[in-house]
Parts: structure tokens; sequence; C-alpha cells
């Protein structure tokens, strides 16, 4: 009896093994479309994102309330000086609610020189899945999300520019 129950577990342990054994690379990630979206700039103008196509879009969700949000701004404005002039363009969407109010007393401590765009009523927010600030993602030249990253960044460490300069210089 010790044998038979021996041999069953046995063979119930290598199914196991061979089970989680499998030669098939992982499906293909999947690169998604950056849904477009059409909001009003802190200027005042109408800003779209696909009149962007052809440039690398760099787009921030933030909040003047998020203490990450507001350590990155200063990377952030780096990032964008570095790039000025190529194929580069900085979108930061504030998605505060009464963001007309506070923004121009907040952008006096935090000179910049990237387009602020206003999410007042969460569309675009929710349109891109984003809960939690910051949170930044990288849009090709072709229009597709390259990544999607979550939490405050340093964008202007030489890693970054490097990774951004890849980038921009692709075709």
């Amino acid at each position: 009896m010790r044998f038979f129950s021996f041999v069953c577990s046995f063979l119930c342990l290598l199914l196991l093994v061979l089970s989680g054994c499998n030669n098939e690379a992982p499906p293909a990630a999947t690169v998604q479309m950056a849904p477009d979206f059409t909001l009003q700039a802190l200027s005042g103008e109408s800003v779209s994102l696909a009149q962007y196509r052809g440039k690398i879009v760099f787009l921030n969700f933030w909040a003047t309330w998020c203490p990450p949000c507001r350590a990155e701004l200063p990377a952030m404005q780096r990032l964008n000086e570095v790039f000025a002039g190529r194929d580069f363009v900085m979108l930061a969407v504030n998605v505060e609610e009464d963001a007309a109010e506070v923004l121009p007393q907040f952008l006096k401590e935090y000179p910049h020189s990237y387009r602020i765009l206003l999410d007042v009523e969460a569309k675009v927010q929710e349109l891109y899945g984003v809960d939690k600030l910051p949170e930044t993602f990288i849009i090709d030249k072709q229009g597709k999300v390259v990544e999607r990253i979550l939490g405050a960044r340093d964008w202007s460490s030489t890693a970054m520019l490097q990774r951004f300069n890849t980038l921009v210089a692709a075709p």
C-alpha cells in the first residue's frame, strides 16, 4: 500500500512539474495606440494629442496637492529644456477640478516651459486608466504607448536623457 501511495504521489508531482513547463514563447506584448483627446491648455487654447503625431510625447498626469508630483516638476522642466526644438513635446495634464484657480499661483514657484492641460472632468484621466499620481506615458512618433511609468522619476538623469535621446533620434 505504501508503494502505491508513493507511486501516485510521484506521478502527481511529475504531472505538476511537467504542466508548468511550456516550451511555447509567451505571447508578444501588444503595443497600444495612445487614445486621442482634446483638452484646454492653461493658456486657453485647445490641444489634442493627434496634433503631435511625429513627435515623442511625454504625457504626465499630476496635481498640485501631490508631493511626488511636485518633486518631479524641476526634472521635467530640465528634460523639456534639453529636448526643446527636437521631435519631443511634454504635456502635463493637471487633474484637479479647481485647476484654473490654483495653478497660476502654484506655477509661480515652479517655472515651466511645457504645456499644462486641464482635465477638470477627469475624462482623459479615465481614458488612460490613471488612478495614482504622478503617472507618465511615453508615446512614440507613431502614436503608440511605449512606456507607462507610475510614480515620480528623475527625468533629467543621465539614463533618462539617453533613453529619450534614443526615442527622439528614431525615425
